[in-house]
């Protein structure tokens, strides 16, 4: 049975032609299709030549967005001793050693983010089946594995986000809000297409990117032309 698309959905659609956008324009239009009550995400999914089955394929990393997410991010540290109360005065939602991990395997989540010294990490390894499929296990790769949690805690709270490619090698990133001034989000998109470009995986062969598209949380997609993001150069303001 298909699914049935609505008036509003079908009003969208109709605004986005069937081509790859300059990258300023495909924000401004994701800004105009951004017409849910609330301040919907800006999203962006890119297609990229690799198989993460392999090792040398796998990307997973972070990226700091120089405008932020718009987002309230929940930080959670697992540590011990005096790294504890460090966490608690850096501004951790959610702070506690060998307690929390109980805790997190009886069922808490109340934080987006966590965060561990690197001698927590062998007793965290057993919240890898709660955290795994929730992409919130700490990892080194992903700067949530640290002795320097202030500087973690600021960073993530910051805008800073981790990512990773999934099982069919599409990046999935919210980079903002379509509140956002549309030449903002412009700054975080290029600031994540540097950082892709930058981690690409030593076994990528071939055409590296596929495809990029934005949308709203509530909008149509919007393909944004790669060549033109990748060729981008902003100035400082």
């Amino acid at each position: 049975m298909a699914k049935k698309i609505s008036r509003r959905l079908k009003a969208l659609l109709a605004k986005v032609e069937p081509k790859a956008y300059e990258p300023l324009e495909a924000l401004k239009l994701l800004k105009e299709t951004a017409t849910a009550k609330f301040d919907e995400t800006a999203e962006v999914h890119v297609r990229l030549g690799i198989d993460p089955k392999y090792t040398d394929q796998q990307l997973r990393t972070t990226v700091s967005f120089p405008k932020g997410t718009g987002q309230t991010v929940r930080v959670a540290v697992i540590a011990r001793g005096e790294k504890v109360q460090e966490a608690a005065t850096a501004g951790a939602d959610v702070y506690g050693s060998e307690e929390l991990i109980q805790e997190i395997l009886q069922g808490r989540m109340d934080f987006d983010l966590l965060i561990a010294t690197p001698d927590m990490m062998p007793q965290v390894a057993k919240l890898g089946r709660v955290l795994g499929p929730k992409g919130l296990m700490p990892s080194p790769k992903g700067g949530s594995v640290t002795t320097d949690l202030a500087g973690a805690i600021a960073e993530f709270k910051g805008g800073k986000q981790e990512f990773r490619a999934d099982r069919t090698g599409i990046v999935h990133v919210m980079f903002g809000k379509s509140s956002f001034a549309a030449e903002d989000l412009l700054v975080n998109l290029k600031a994540l297409q540097e950082v892709i470009d930058q981690r690409r995986p030593s076994g990528a062969k071939g055409r590296y990117w596929r495809s990029v598209y934005i949308s709203s949380s509530m909008g149509p997609s919007i393909e944004v032309d790669i060549s033109g993001l990748r060729d981008l150069k902003l100035t400082e303001n």
